[in-house]
């Protein structure tokens, strides 16, 4: 396992901004696939090949177990969150029970679609996995965030992270990304125009589409683990 480790440079930084860079490092890594699901994150690794004491990763260990991308346990310590077919159709069918409405709200407010133009155009420029699935999170957040209801955007805010993880390990089974990127731009044409109901259900499509084509690619669960043959070895 290995992170990349952030340049932190000969300035002296406030323990917050190390913070900030040390839980975007981890998030990356864990969103491209350095750190793999299941993997044990040890504090002392992590914050050698940082460069960084334990504390700032202590802090983002237990930020990104909030934000559903870590998990952390009394006996085994922290782990990457494994992502499994129940974990997807949990936050897929919540975002399908919210998302389009939120973004139906917003169109019919006449909110400003720039930032969604602008995370499309950073998905498609995209250099990694990582970068891929955070550009098409803040495209998602772009057209529910003006919806008018803090509380329907906090909700849907909570997503994001494990959406982004989700992506991320479907992508790694097949790369559909750019049929992804294609309703997308459907749905940000949609809204562009002004229509709320079409965006709404091109937003309703594109979901659902998302989890057929998983399903269909066998799905998110891990294999079983093998079961060790009983069998004695002769030559032993």
């Amino acid at each position: 396992m290995s992170i990349a480790s952030p340049v932190f440079g000969g300035q002296p930084r406030s323990m917050s901004s190390r913070g900030t860079v040390v839980l975007e490092a981890i998030k990356h890594a864990i969103l491209t696939g350095a750190l793999q699901p299941g993997q044990p994150l040890v504090e002392t690794d992590l914050a050698q090949q940082l460069g960084v004491s334990k504390t700032p990763v202590r802090e983002a260990l237990k930020t990104l177990a909030g934000a559903g991308l870590v998990t952390m346990s009394e006996y085994k310590g922290a782990t990457v969150r494994t992502v499994d077919t129940a974990l997807m159709e949990s936050v897929y069918d919540l975002r399908l029970l919210l998302e389009p409405e939120a973004v139906s709200r917003t169109v019919q407010r006449g909110a400003d679609l720039a930032p969604a133009a602008d995370a499309l155009r950073r998905a498609d420029e995209a250099a990694d996995r990582a970068d891929r699935s955070l550009a098409n999170r803040d495209f998602h957040r772009a057209l529910y965030a003006g919806c008018g209801n803090p509380l329907l955007v906090s909700t849907l805010d909570s997503l994001r992270d494990q959406t982004a993880l989700i992506s991320a390990a479907a992508w790694s089974r097949a790369a559909t990304w750019e049929r992804e990127a294609e309703e997308h731009r459907g749905i940000l044409r949609a809204a562009q125009s002004g229509v709320a109901a079409q965006t709404a259900d091109l937003l309703r499509d594109h979901i659902c589409r998302f989890v057929d084509r998983v399903n269909a690619s066998g799905g998110l669960t891990p294999p079983p683990a093998a079961t060790p043959d009983p069998t004695p070895d002769p030559s032993a």
